[in-house]
């Protein structure tokens, strides 16, 4: 979106002042089409599979409120077209156009934006792509698959002067941010530990041979930086969270979101400086199921003034903890009382006793006062607006997860995967991103890409 496109629409809004729908027969969606042509966000979806669903249906349900426009949906399953563009088509009223291969999305000088909801060995190329070819970018969680592609992500984002988004929705949702400025003033005092909670299931998926790549799948775009192997329906759709070239198991699946805002509530822009993490894969054996990664494990973090975070993710069955019978979500302990927070409801204990505190519940009759900017995120739309406002504004500080942040909360679950797979307690030096006189965790923070599906020293 340049600066004549803006400045086109108040004069586009004045000449059409003095029409009306019924004198041109035009509905309310197809006026509003015309009338914002010149201020509108394009938008592309790169992945349109699970989260990506999602992903369209919300760009292209903001036409009327935020002006977006969802111009191309891009997924290497050419099978996913014909259900989503009918989907995009009854909520836009206009049919996006389709791509297999992203980078024919970046070419497109039209495109002003993408939102990329691939698998995770994706994020970092793709974002990187985009920003080089002048996009703005939204990025899902975890942003990146190692610690050295957040970094090149950071770098590409200020070198290209664009806007990155990372899909933390917690920060954008008011609940979830009353209690936030709660702790940071001291609800529970002093906040010495935060814990974060990833209780979530999963049966075994099996095994299945090596095999030929379903028709319509282009499968080398879909391996892309990952080390070639064959075909394994297994290891593919969805299923790649659970191998380590594709995915970072449910501690950097799920787990991130609880990350976030586990550092976000401790107050900590900073990484921590010591990581232990220890766990397995319980109950199925290699002979009943490939996964790679932990179905249990535990992570805890100590920053450098000895704040600890912890982090526990259950993947096999069990109840929540708390009063809130919390299974998804995180517990904060301060120095005069400890919060509970599940999703947007959330409770405070204060003393011995544990007397309550202020909850969630109190939020409709503060709503109701207008001294509530901390509440509502530039956009006030959720995380999807908020992210369309900092586009509009040029603003990366309008931004509730500008990149910076997103590449704090994502090198947690990083840190612990190199720590519970090495099986030993880790120093990290924060400044520099790198172990401490460690150089076999040192290789662990990148990884071996296949051309061309290269992520590069220089962005």
């Amino acid at each position: 979106m340049n600066a004549s496109r803006r400045d086109t629409l108040k004069k586009l809004a004045a000449g059409a002042a003095g029409l009306t729908l019924g004198a041109v027969g035009m509905t309310a969606r197809s006026y509003a089409s015309i009338l914002g042509a010149n201020d509108r966000l394009r938008v592309a979806t790169i992945g349109v599979r699970g989260q990506g669903f999602g992903h369209l249906r919300r760009w292209a349900s903001m036409g009327e409120t935020d002006n977006v426009q969802l111009a191309t949906i891009c997924d290497v399953d050419e099978t996913l077209f014909a259900e989503r563009v009918l989907a995009v088509t009854e909520l836009q009223g206009a049919a996006p156009a389709t791509e297999v291969d992203m980078r024919r999305v970046f070419d497109d000088p039209s495109i002003d934006a993408v939102s990329i909801a691939t698998p995770n060995h994706w994020h970092a190329l793709a974002t990187i792509w985009a920003l080089q070819a002048g996009k703005h970018v939204y990025v899902e969680k975890p942003s990146s698959h190692n610690i050295f592609e957040g970094r090149k992500m950071i770098e590409a984002a200020r070198k290209y002067d664009r806007i990155v988004q990372v899909g933390f929705q917690n920060r954008s949702i008011p609940s979830v941010r009353r209690a936030m400025q709660l702790l940071h003033e001291g609800v529970i005092g002093d906040i010495y530990m935060a814990r974060g909670l990833c209780f979530k299931p999963r049966d075994s998926f099996g095994l299945s041979p090596d095999s030929k790549p379903p028709a319509g799948l282009h499968y080398d775009l879909w391996l892309g930086p990952a080390e070639w192997r064959p075909y394994n329906e297994k290891k593919g759709h969805y299923n790649w969270h659970w191998h380590w070239d594709t995915g970072n198991g449910d501690i950097g699946n799920q787990g991130p979101h609880q990350f976030d805002i586990a550092r976000w509530g401790l107050g900590k822009d900073e990484h921590p400086v010591r990581v232990q993490s220890m766990g397995g894969f319980f109950k199925y054996g290699p002979h009943e199921c490939s996964q790679e990664t932990a179905n249990t494990q535990t992570a805890t973090f100590e920053y450098a003034d000895g704040k600890l975070l912890q982090f526990e993710t259950r993947g096999l069955y069990t109840g929540g903890e708390d009063s809130l019978g919390v299974q998804i979500g995180n517990v904060f302990y301060g120095t005069e009382g400890w919060m509970e927070l599940d999703g947007g409801t959330w409770k405070t204990y204060l003393g011995r006793r544990g007397d309550a505190g202020p909850s969630s519940a109190d939020a409709p009759a503060e709503q109701a006062g207008e001294a509530l900017g901390y509440l509502a995120a530039p956009g006030g739309g959720g995380h999807y607006a908020n992210f369309v406002a900092a586009v509009r504004s040029g603003k990366k500080s309008d931004l509730t997860c500008d990149i910076d942040a997103g590449h704090l909360s994502t090198c947690l679950p990083h840190l612990a995967n190199i720590a519970y797979r090495l099986g030993r307690e880790l120093r990290f030096d924060g400044a520099s991103e790198r172990f401490v006189n460690d150089a076999e965790a040192d290789g662990m923070r990148t990884r071996a890409y296949r051309a061309p599906y290269v992520v590069p020293e220089v962005v």
